[in-house]
């Protein structure tokens, strides 16, 4: 995890490494490729934000996220799951990136969950999606086996102190952004201090809970 610097609308948030797209990630192999553009980007983003490079061949895709019309920047961005190298020494720059740690999933969701660490949504779910996993081999074992997940976001507001709730095609309140109304549920309450993703349900019935992988529920 990397801590970028206070600057600008991810200021403060504990991220994976990754970045902007340049022209020189296109691969000359695959021309107007995105998913192989995105891949060659997150391995130069990775060297060049903590000096650690991943094997672009063994990147496997994850998930891919769009964030809602509203925000003031849009970016498309794909997640990628890899081994990281043997002996990786992280780097900083100390000027985009401020401090960096190796942590285990579960213990940056528990830092998250007491107000140590920020995350935004991507990095929350995937960060869960990685806890279910009790190695690297069996993460990316099951990444292998499944299309990346697509999140397109919807933000709706919670009454009281529910805070906001991201939501995704396959919730029944996806598009009217509707919490109540009865359906299956593809959400992130974003309530301070203890977010929770909830999953499942049918008409008429009550919605699953957290624990269910992420990628097995699909609009």
């Amino acid at each position: 995890m990397l801590r970028r610097n206070q600057r600008g609308q991810f200021g403060g948030m504990w991220v994976f490494p990754g970045g902007m797209v340049d022209a020189s990630d296109a691969d000359p192999e695959l021309p107007g490729d995105e998913l192989a553009t995105a891949r060659r980007a997150a391995v130069r983003e990775a060297r060049e934000e903590s000096a650690v490079e991943p094997d672009p061949g063994q990147l496997v895709a994850l998930s891919h996220w769009l964030p809602p019309a509203s925000a003031a920047k849009r970016f498309s961005t794909w997640i990628f799951l890899a081994p990281a190298p043997e002996l990786s020494n992280v780097t900083v720059d100390g000027s985009e990136i401020h401090d960096h740690v190796w942590m285990p999933p579960a213990g940056v969701l528990a830092a998250h969950g007491r107000g140590e660490m920020q995350l935004v949504p991507p990095t929350w779910i995937t960060l869960h999606w990685l806890s279910a996993r009790a190695s690297v081999q069996r993460a990316l074992a099951d990444a292998h086996g499944l299309e990346p997940e697509r999140y397109a976001t919807h933000i709706a507001h919670g009454t009281g102190d529910e805070g906001m709730v991201a939501l995704w095609a396959g919730d029944a309140g996806y598009e009217d952004l509707d919490l109540r109304r009865a359906g299956r549920r593809r959400r992130l309450w974003m309530t301070p201090g203890a977010w929770r993703l909830e999953l499942g349900g049918q008409i008429g019935e009550a919605a699953g809970t957290a624990g269910t992988d992420p990628r097995s529920e699909r609009g």
